[in-house]
């Protein structure tokens, strides 16, 4: 079996594991109080050249979005476009918060400006939910990435409409470490309101550092946080691992590694005439193969159907930083044979 199917599924990176098994019998205290936490902080600060910002450690990227959303007014709401993890993957997590997702037409996996003006111009009622925050992810669900021009554009959206600007970032590693990428940690501290950090997609054994700037959002989230039993008892070992992924640039390490072992996985398709639904430079790759083909491989692959077409299916391949060149020319293999 060749594994494409996510960017999660291996335990962790060598590192993150050696740290963990290191201080295994190490007593601390506990909740995230614990000096390896407190370092992780300090080196997460250091690097969005930010000291002002509140750092909060969670297991999960939908634990993470459930908090955060939670910090809306009972009649506020949060604008996704369709294809959002918020509004497609979390099982009505934020609804049942209380709190609406209002969705607009995505371009490319990215949020329309233009239909979140006609949005919001729509529900200027006190009848209606009052948008108060606009949620994108970076890199998108369709493994595409924000330019630093439109992170600008989506600041003065929200200034405009007095919104917070989240960007979930599950998959930030590979997004920040894209060819085509030109925004840093530091832009997006200062561009957004909160956004988080992702590990568990990441080369951490999970976890997600959510990095809070606006001070409006700052006070009590502990309270949410343990009110949504997301306060990990054991929460050294958060720390732990992102105090690992900030020391010697382990974190960009990792996303280039899942970036490049896509790029490998590309100059195969390539090889083939394979066409792709969308194109990107992250480590999610799109790609459209026909039906008949498919079905002669699928035992032999994992991967995701994303759609179909009547002959075709839309076929998502994810790579990591322990995705193995073995996996790779075995694929490759296995097209040829196929398709020959």
């Amino acid at each position: 079996m060749y594994y494409f199917l996510n960017d999660y599924s291996e335990g962790c990176h060598e590192d993150i594991l050696k740290a963990l098994t290191k201080t295994n019998l190490e007593s601390t205290c506990g909740y995230g109080l614990d000096d390896y936490t407190k370092e992780a902080i300090a080196l997460i600060k250091k690097e969005i050249n930010n000291d002002s910002v509140d750092i909060h450690f969670l297991v999960g990227g939908t634990q993470t979005n459930l908090c955060v959303i939670s910090l809306l007014k009972p009649y506020e709401a949060v604008i996704s476009c369709d294809t959002g993890h918020i509004n497609v993957h979390e099982c009505g997590a934020i609804e049942s918060t209380g709190h609406k997702i209002l969705t607009v037409p995505n371009k490319n996996g990215k949020i329309d400006l233009d239909a979140c003006e006609e949005l919001i111009n729509n529900t200027s009622s006190f009848h209606m939910v009052l948008p108060k925050m606009l949620y994108i992810s970076n890199s998108t669900e369709l493994g595409t990435i924000y330019t630093k021009s439109e992170l600008i554009k989506l600041r003065d959206f929200c200034n405009k409409h007095n919104l917070y600007l989240y960007v979930d970032g599950a998959r930030l590693g590979a997004a920040l470490t894209a060819k085509s990428c030109d925004i840093t940690f530091e832009d997006l501290a200062k561009y957004c309101d909160i956004f988080y950090i992702g590990g568990t997609k990441n080369g951490a054994m999970f976890g997600e550092a959510l990095v809070i700037l606006n001070d409006e959002l700052k006070p009590n989230f502990k309270y949410i946080m343990k009110n949504k039993g997301a306060v990990l008892a054991k929460g050294r070992l958060l720390g732990i691992q992102f105090k690992g992924l900030f020391t010697n640039k382990l974190f960009y390490k990792i996303g280039l590694k899942a970036n490049e072992q896509a790029n490998k996985l590309r100059a195969i398709f390539n090889k083939h005439n394979i066409s792709y639904y969308i194109t990107n430079d992250t480590n999610q790759i799109f790609i459209i193969l026909a039906k008949n083909i498919y079905d002669k491989i699928k035992d032999q692959i994992a991967c995701e159907i994303n759609g179909s077409t009547k002959d075709s299916y839309i076929l998502r391949f994810v790579t990591s930083f322990s995705t193995k060149d073995s996996d790779i020319l075995g694929l490759d293999k296995l097209l040829y044979n196929t398709l020959k």
